[in-house]
């Protein structure tokens, strides 16, 4: 890093946070801390939405997913245009009639308090989990590739989100995201048009695409019914609709952006704004992803893209079995590099499978440097993650792209965190004080009591995310990780919300005793379907994004089981 690329980092981190808080000052009641005094617009709703959503995450680890995996990752958000119509045509409707502050106020109306208490605790313990998480992903990296302390960097970014979250709400959050999506797209517009750029003469942008499609970077759609297969066309449109339903619909860091809106018809537009421009948000992050991938075809690449994990097992009694798969790597890149050479100007298919096979021998040298990583962490007794995904994009920012760049993408990087981070924070404060604290602690006060109330639960949901953030691991790949624990739980909230919708029938008692039981199953599905087996080095038997159809089926289908029982059972009794 360059003294400029310092300037930029430093003086757009300052600009966003300063405005934040200078544009919300202020705030007098609970109308204005929660629903941003309903004056926010579309495209103010929209590009909140979308940034709520697209974390630090999203930009470290999508590209990764792309670099080894391809573009099938796309098919995770297939869902997503299907739900914003439906929460539009149904979900918006009802808050806004009953012009609730949180989407668990209607629970209690439709059903009772506990049910409304029930489901905002299973949203304070997923988002609370997520919001360290969105803290920790771009610190754990920032880290490791810069050499910065974590625990300062976790501190840093949690503190600078308070500070305009907790002044000005949920009006500052939409504010804010509005710039910091400005640099977002900004900077990821550069860096592709730098890759590309970068590539060696003759190598356009089409026979870029040739080269990732001959190394089976391109395949978007598979059709399979492959339920062990994480991303398919099924399980992006059924089990990412599922997930986007509950996402958009009922999680409270979501239904707070849009319940800012002047009118319903300003919070269903900000919503299909956000529906059309997801898919393709994704799409060109992805291609992204895929362009580093044909750009390190012709530069080479360490064997594996963390530094902690090369600097674990160099340090340990597999060095030179380390050293070994370094050399074998370097023979396998040159051997492909003839190949797409002779690719780019003949484009045989032949040669093209010639490509497809040497990047299976690369992929399989890479699993091997893994093991021993994985081996090495066991000898030094440390805690190190061998999967390199999250570490491919920022290490070719830092050593690719030009100096004042690199503080534009990093400044790009910590923007996503602040912006989703600070949405989190403002829903779990707004949740706690309004579903927990008020509902169940104090009961009517004024608004200013809330407000401040609001405020404080903000900053105790903010210390909790830091210290979360600072005791946090490396999982197998963190925009997963985020949506597996949204999945966990997701499905279950789901239902009670469409039983709350559309089984007039079923009643209180039954849909809580059905949340309890689901919840349990859910995680117990979890356990044994996917953790278990890829604990043991195993494939998942199942994908995560079935949790969310499997939460919302069972709920709904105990609740409706317990409410037909009772009735029956009082039939007799009469």
């Amino acid at each position: 890093m360059q003294q400029i690329d310092w300037i930029i980092l430093i003086c757009t981190l300052i600009f966003i946070v300063a405005y934040g808080v200078y544009k919300t000052r202020g705030s007098k009641n609970v109308q204005d801390f929660i629903r941003g005094g309903n004056e926010s617009k579309w495209w103010t709703i929209g590009l909140s939405v979308m940034a709520t959503q697209a974390s630090a995450i999203t930009f470290l680890s999508t590209p990764g997913q792309a670099f080894h995996d391809g573009m099938g990752f796309v098919q995770f958000y297939f869902g997503v245009p299907i739900a914003m119509v439906i929460i539009c045509l149904v979900f918006i409707p009802i808050y806004h009639r009953l012009k609730v502050f949180t989407a668990y106020e209607y629970l209690e109306s439709r059903f009772d308090l506990k049910t409304r208490s029930l489901a905002a605790i299973l949203f304070l313990i997923q988002r609370g989990l997520a919001a360290g998480i969105t803290i920790y992903a771009p610190a754990i990296i920032l880290s490791a590739v810069l050499g910065w302390d974590l625990i300062t960097l976790n501190i840093t970014i949690g503190i600078l989100v308070i500070i305009y979250t907790v002044s000005g709400g949920t009006k500052a959050v939409s504010v804010t995201q509005k710039h910091q999506m400005l640099v977002i797209f900004t900077g990821m517009f550069i860096a592709f048009f730098m890759i590309v750029d970068a590539l060696p003469a003759g190598v356009t942008f089409t026979k870029a695409l040739d080269i990732a499609g001959a190394s089976d970077k391109m395949k978007i759609l598979d059709f399979s019914f492959d339920f062990d297969n994480r991303y398919t066309f099924w399980s992006g449109i059924i089990g990412g609709s599922f997930l986007a339903l509950a996402y958009f619909g009922t999680d409270q860091s979501q239904v707070q952006r849009y319940l800012s809106g002047k009118s319903i018809k300003e919070m269903q537009l900000g919503l299909l704004f956000n529906g059309l421009l997801k898919v393709p948000m994704q799409f060109f992050i992805l291609l992204v992803g895929v362009m580093v991938f044909v750009f390190y075809q012709f530069n080479a690449t360490p064997l594996n893209f963390s530094p902690t994990a090369t600097e674990t097992v160099l340090n340990s009694s597999y060095a030179n079995d380390y050293k070994a798969l370094e050399e074998e790597q370097e023979l396998i890149f040159n051997e492909k590099q003839l190949l797409i050479k002779e690719y780019v100007k003949s484009e045989n298919e032949a040669l093209s499978k010639q490509i497809s096979e040497i990047n299976t021998v690369d992929k399989e040298n890479r699993e091997a440097a893994r093991v021993l990583i994985n081996e090495a962490a066991i000898e030094n007794d440390v805690k190190v993650e061998a999967n390199d995904k999250d570490y491919v994009f920022i290490h070719f920012i830092l050593n690719n792209l030009p100096r004042g760049l690199i503080g534009l993408l990093l400044a790009v990087i910590l923007s996503a965190a602040m912006s989703s981070t600070a949405s989190e924070l403002n829903a779990l404060g707004s949740t706690t004080a309004l579903d927990l604290y008020k509902r169940n602690v104090v009961g009517e006060r004024s608004e200013k009591h809330f407000m401040i109330a609001s405020k404080w639960f903000t900053l105790l949901w903010g210390v909790i995310a830091i210290l979360i953030a600072c005791v946090a691991n490396l999982f197998d790949n963190l925009i997963q990780l985020v949506n597996i624990i949204g999945s966990i739980f997701y499905g279950n909230v789901l239902g009670m919300f469409l039983l709350a919708f559309f089984i007039k029938f079923v009643k209180s008692n039954a849909v809580f005793t059905a949340a309890l039981i689901t919840q349990v199953v859910v995680i117990g599905i979890y356990y044994f379907t996917m953790f278990l087996p890829e604990s043991q080095g195993d494939k998942a038997m199942l994908s995560y994004l079935w949790l969310n159809l499997i939460g919302c089926g069972l709920v709904m289908g105990i609740a409706i089981i317990i409410q037909a029982t009772s009735g029956t059972k009082n039939t007799q009794l009469a």
